[in-house]
């Protein structure tokens, strides 16, 4: 473990990872590579059909890449240190390396928040005005879209984590989870945080909660316009295009709540359960996202389908 009365340039910081399991640690690592290998390889098929498949080359599966892309992401910001602890008991990481991993996962996770809300809007426009769904959403607007969901994040993220820099940090210099977190390395800061503080926490506001908002605020009128609807099938219809985007809505906002409230507010809980929604909150939706657009949007299903059907269809030729 690395100690550390004070230092002021490139610290070394000591992932935990799992405190008080070590001697388990490898039976942990395989439920842990397992959602890496679902999150990684479900994204990379669902971005392959979207991108093989000309049927699917329209807006909202654009959008659903732009989904894909991000839990992709997601993973792969967290897996170095992740395997360094699990395989290799490497535990250190520098300084630099963790401002990147932090900017990264930071990052992903406000992209992923912006996603959902521009697909919620897609769903909005696609339910309350059919008619019009093909002069709103255009391709130009998508690529904007797309733009303003990529740099959001990492722009209003770059002050908060260049000035980690210029922190001195003292103590025990041990981070709880596998992975570093803004949240836990401000904590280790010799000198008066305020600034990172609230600037985290109207960034939080102004971004995660406020897409929320207008989450939530887009699928009431969705459900005004659903209730109008002259008969129970179309009603059902209208709403099932609605499920794959609501249930990706509740796999990724609902830890991310538990984890804002539990770090808030659960700092005499046990530290299992600080590590616990942390690693549901990065681990579990990129690892569902790609399962429940398998499952629940028919046009993914269908080209599974056929994907599979094909491959059966060669295997059986040339068997």
């Amino acid at each position: 473990m690395v100690v550390s009365n004070i230092t002021y340039f490139s610290p070394m910081f000591y992932l935990t990872g799992f405190p008080g399991l070590e001697a388990i640690k490898h039976w942990i690592s395989l439920p842990f590579f397992c959602m890496y290998l679902v999150a990684i390889s479900g994204n990379c098929f669902i971005l392959i059909i979207i991108r093989t498949n000309p049927r699917l080359h329209t807006p909202m599966y654009y959008l659903l890449s732009l989904l894909a892309l991000t839990d992709l992401g997601l993973s792969v910001s967290t897996l170095p240190t992740t395997v360094g602890i699990f395989w290799f008991n490497y535990h250190s990481i520098y300084f630099g390396a963790c401002q990147i991993q932090m900017f990264c996962i930071h990052s992903f996770s406000f992209m992923e928040s912006s996603v959902l809300l521009v697909m919620s809007f897609d769903r909005f426009v696609a339910i309350c005005y059919p008619l019009r769904y093909s002069v709103i959403i255009t391709g130009r607007r998508v690529i904007r879209a797309g733009l303003f969901v990529i740099l959001r994040g990492p722009v209003a993220l770059i002050p908060i984590v260049l000035l980690l820099k210029v922190f001195p940090y003292c103590g025990s210099l041990v981070l709880s989870h596998s992975f570093c977190l803004h949240q836990e390395v401000i904590h280790l800061a010799c000198v008066d945080t305020t600034f990172n503080n609230l600037y985290g926490l109207m960034l939080v506001v102004f971004t995660v909660m406020l897409d929320l908002v207008l989450i939530a605020l887009s699928y009431g009128l969705i459900l005004h316009t659903v209730a109008g609807l002259a008969s129970q099938e179309e009603q059902l219809r209208a709403f099932q295009t609605c499920t794959s985007h609501l249930c990706a809505v509740l796999v990724f906002f609902v830890p991310m709540m538990g984890l804002s409230l539990v770090h808030r507010f659960g700092k005499e809980a046990p530290p299992a359960v600080h590590i616990l929604m942390a690693n549901i909150y990065l681990y579990v939706p990129p690892m569902l996202n790609p399962i429940i657009y398998s499952i629940k949007t028919k046009e993914i299903h269908r080209a599974i389908s056929k994907l599979l059907g094909l491959r059966k269809a060669n295997a059986e030729s040339w068997g």
